[in-house]
């Protein structure tokens, strides 16, 4: 027998020898060799994946290259990098070499990169292609019209290169054999008609189109000529915004159907139960309203049910879901779904992963839940669930990997001594009930990752256990409970770490490098700062978060604080420390702190801090808040504060990270967010204020309550995306920069009690957004500008300036005062009426002109009428000075006494009777009769 089994093995070892002397001595067709290394020049290849391809070796035994086992002609090439990580990526552009393997029926050149080249045409004419594989391997530009020629196609897969997009979808419908297509992250937008050209593959099984931009699923025909071999259709992340068509459910043979993540419109209709074979549905993430219908109980194969993210309403029915024998995965959180869990559901013995949570669910956790003994997931919080849970509830889950309550009534009312039959990986509990022991069964927990049990109701000691067995768990929260323990022996290893408001005592825990978050805040801390930051590590910390405010905590900071390379986040405020706000920091602020270039606030006020602001606080570019109020600061305000770019910007919410430090967890296929939010006390617009959530969005430099002198400088209003600046209760001097009015974003401006002199800049009507001023005690002078806003606030925020007068004071302004606002508008009146005489000089003066200058007729006609106005003047004027020459003798006459009596007067009467007789008849015949009553007029 084993003599036997000898020459059988001896026979396999054999054959296999044989067929691969067989497959290596298939004579490699030399044309289409040199094809390949020619190919094979156009190609970076890092790791040496073709490193085979060689003239000393036959092509059919080359890595990729796969040969017809009668003819040696190369029939596949499979070039797909193997691996997703990108190390062994392909780089550089293909090579119409290609064309010479005439027998090429497979290509794959999957996840390689061609650095955004367009796909070449060439493709379009290997007509034995029946697999085309480009997906992922970075391709740019036009899809090609000339696949459309490969009538033997049926396998095409463009997806994943983003820089493509297609502007005429009617080249598909050419490709008759076609079976399966993916074009995702394709952008094919421009072809509105997308839906009728895919309808007419007659083949198709498989239609793959996510992330393609597109707008709708109505097809402009009226129909969709979808075959019934469609089997799967896949339309997630475009942008349609309507009801879902009624063609989508006559697709009876679909086993997939996703168009989630959409803004889909109207209630998912009754006929979705003709899609009788579907096994897989995602509606997730659209705008469904309405309730779930019945008939999607009629699914008797779905095994995935996704929807998610929409506005359903309405009880989840039992019925609706009884028939589901096969469904292993049900998320419906995030929707409106209000009453009681159904009982029911504890039937659905194939169900892994169960997520109801972020409803209007109430009442109690069904029972018989612990009876799915496939459960993975089971995720209720944040819903209105109330009542007890017992040992019952999770008596058969023993897979259960992912434990969800948080912010729920529940009461865990289980045994000390209970030994749960499973082994959680996550656990979230947070508002849940667990208190007041500590919960004992969590040490049986081997493999948790997250634990979080904020304001659970634990009272009383840390029990020893705890530190031993929480030290390989990544996340920890055990805030707003009264836990009381002594951490000055305790090293925390958790990556994160929150214990905040609880009652622990002692000195500062020691840390691990790995810790990201450490939030001890509110407890009864004490010992120096400076042991804690001068630990020694054995490698750099990872350290971003370190709150340790409201504790009792004292020292000073030291140069250690700089060893802690990767914070960005530090409160230790109300603590008894000599530095940070609201405590007793003495000395100058340190230079160093502008090395510090990822800083977004500084918040030092309520301190004691003397000297200089220093200049190098000028280097944190991404600075949005900067208070040293409160302090005994001197010297000038430092001009480079224009430096500070993201103040000089439109006010805009920056990353993310700052106001809230987040990380997730995975829970099943889903995603959970964890983190710290930052809460910062600021005052604003003369109070005191909480900032978390809009934190990214408040810009602010409070420098109040200080010891400042010399001007306001001009740069600090390259700033314009500045909310708040307070520089009150200083010794400033000189004027209010004319320019202030482009701080446009400007809310809140505080110059009082400083020694402020000259006019207030009429720009400042210009700050449309302020709602809080105060210029008040200073030496301020002349009219307060007229505006709306100005004159509605308060004259208290005007009074210590003597020389101020106008609305809101009861001051009146002289008549030497001028009004400022008066005078602008009369200059800017006065400057309104020359440009108009300007202007209406020049159209009159060019108007006549050049009307003149073009119309000849016009102009003899303008200058004889010229001439005879000059001669009706001519005469007029002889006519009046004869007439004053002749009065002027006769006065004469009578004062010399030469006049003899009535007949020399009647004389003389008798010569200007003639005079003016011969001047008609000579103008009469010259000029016409016209001026003849003239003349006897003018006398």
């Amino acid at each position: 027998m084993i003599m036997i089994n000898s020459e059988l093995v001896m026979v396999v070892l054999l054959l296999a020898v044989l067929s691969l002397c067989k497959i290596n001595s298939l004579a490699c067709n030399e044309r289409e060799k040199h094809a390949l290394l020619r190919f094979k020049q156009y190609l970076t290849d890092p790791t040496n994946r073709l490193s085979s391809w060689s003239l000393t070796e036959g092509c059919c035994g080359w890595a990729g290259v796969r040969c017809d086992n009668v003819s040696g002609r190369v029939f596949e090439l499979h070039l797909g990098n193997p691996e997703d990580s990108g190390t062994s990526t392909l780089v550089g552009k293909l090579s119409p070499a290609l064309l010479e393997l005439e027998h090429l029926k497979f290509l794959n050149f999957s996840l390689n990169d061609f650095r955004g080249t367009p796909i070449p045409s060439f493709l379009g004419s290997m007509s034995s292609l029946t697999y085309l594989n480009l997906w992922g391997a970075s391709f740019g530009g036009l899809v090609p019209h000339q696949l459309g020629n490969l009538s033997s196609l049926r396998q095409l897969y463009l997806g994943g290169n983003s820089g493509l997009y297609v502007d005429n979808f009617s080249w598909i419908s050419l490709l008759s054999s076609l079976e399966s297509l993916d074009l995702g992250w394709i952008d094919l937008h421009r072809d509105i008609h997308w839906l009728d050209y895919a309808s007419l593959l007659s083949s198709l099984s498989e239609l793959y189109l996510p992330h393609c931009e597109l707008n709708n699923m109505i097809s402009s025909q009226g129909y969709v000529n979808f075959t019934h071999s469609l089997t799967v259709l896949s339309l997630p992340s475009n942008n349609f915004s309507h009801n879902m068509p009624n063609w989508l459910f006559n697709l009876s043979s679909l086993l997939v159907l996703d168009p989630s993540d959409n803004s889909l419109l109207g209630q998912i209709p009754s006929t979705i139960s003709n899609l009788h074979n579907l096994n897989y549905l995602n509606l997730s993430v659209n705008m469904l309203i309405g309730r779930i219908p019945e008939s999607l109980g009629q699914l008797k194969h779905l095994e995935i049910l996704s929807i998610f993210s929409n506005f359903l309403c309405g009880p989840i029915i039992a019925y609706q879901l009884k028939n589901l024998s096969f469904l292993s995965y049900l998320d419906l959180h995030r929707n409106k779904l209000n009453g009681p869990i159904p009982s029911q559901l504890g039937n659905l013995s194939s169900l892994s992963y169960l997520y109801l949570h972020s409803n209007e669910l109430n009442g109690t956790l069904p029972r018989n839940l612990g009876l799915l003994s496939n459960l993975v997931a089971l995720r209720t919080g944040n819903n209105s669930i109330e009542g007890t849970i017992s040992e019952v509830n999770f008596a058969k889950l023993s897979k259960l990997k992912y434990l969800d309550m948080h912010l729920t009534s529940v009461v865990f009312n289980v045994s000390h001594k209970w030994i749960p039959p499973f082994q959680l990986q996550h656990i979230l509990l947070s508002g849940c009930k667990l208190g007041p022991k500590f919960p004992a069964w969590l040490q049986t927990q081997r493999f948790l990752q997250t634990l979080t049990l904020h304001n659970v109701g634990i009272v009383g000691t840390v029990p020893k256990w705890f530190w031993m067995w929480a030290s390989n768990i990544q996340t920890i929260y055990l805030g707003y409970n009264q836990i009381s323990g002594n951490l000055s022996q305790v090293l925390i290893n958790s990556t994160n770490f929150d214990a905040d408001s609880n009652r622990f005592v002692g000195q500062l825990p020691h840390l691990s490098p790995n810790v990201v978050l450490l939030s001890i805040a509110n407890n009864s801390l004490s010992g120096q700062i400076s042991s804690f930051l001068c630990q020694k590590m054995n490698e750099r910390s990872k350290l971003r978060i370190l709150d340790l405010s409201n504790n009792a905590l004292s020292g000073e900071l030291g140069h250690c604080l700089m060893r802690w390379q990767s914070l960005t986040h530090l409160n230790l405020g109300s603590n008894n420390l000599s530095d940070f706000a609201e405590n007793k920091l003495t000395g100058n602020i340190p230079s160093w702190i502008g090395e510090r270039t990822h800083l977004m606030v500084i918040r030092l006020r309520s301190n004691e801090f003397f000297g200089d602001i220093p200049q190098q606080i000028c280097r944190l570019s991404s600075l949005i808040i900067l208070d040293l109020a409160n302090n005994r600061l001197s010297g000038s305000i430092p001009r480079c504060l224009n430096n500070v770019s993201t103040m000089a910007t439109i006010p805009r919410a920056i990353d993310d990270k700052f106001s809230t430090f987040k990380f997730s967890i995975y829970l099943g296929y889903q995603g959970y967010y964890l983190g710290y939010r930052e809460d910062l006390i600021l005052v604003i617009k003369g109070r005191k204020s909480t900032y978390n959530n809009i934190l990214p969005l408040v810009r602010i430099v409070d420098l109040s309550c200080n010891n400042l002198s010399g001007g306001i400088p001009i740069e600090i209003l390259s700033l314009f995306g500045l909310q708040s600046l307070n520089l009150s209760r200083n010794h400033l001097m000189g004027r209010i920069p004319e320019k202030i009015g482009g701080m446009k974003y400007l809310e809140s401006l505080d110059l009082s009690n400083n020694h402020l002199s000259g006019e207030i800049p009429q720009s400042i009507t210009n700050l449309t957004f302020l709602s809080y001023l105060d210029l008040s005690y200073n030496n301020l002078s002349g009219r307060i500008p007229s505006s709306t806003q100005l004159q509605s606030f308060n004259a208290l925020e005007f009074t210590g300036n003597p020389e101020l007068c106008g609305a809101p004071l009861l001051k009146n302004c002289t008549e030497n005062e001028g009004p400022q606002g008066d005078e602008n508008v009369e200059g800017s009146e006065r400057s309104w009426f020359y440009i108009g005489a300007a202007t209406g000089f020049i159209v009159g003066f060019w108007g006549v002109s050049g009307t003149l200058l073009c119309k000849r007729a016009w102009r003899h006609a303008y200058f004889k009428f010229l001439n005879n106005i000059n001669d009706r003047v001519y005469v007029v004027t002889a006519l009046k000075w004869s007439w004053v020459c002749y009065h002027f003798r006769r006065y004469h006459m009578i004062s010399l006494g030469c006049l003899r009596g009535c007949n020399q007067e009647g004389r003389e009467k008798e010569v200007v009777a003639n005079l003016k007789k011969n001047m008609s008849r000579y103008l009469s015949s010259t000029y016409g009769k016209g001026y003849i009553a003239y003349i006897d007029e003018s006398g």
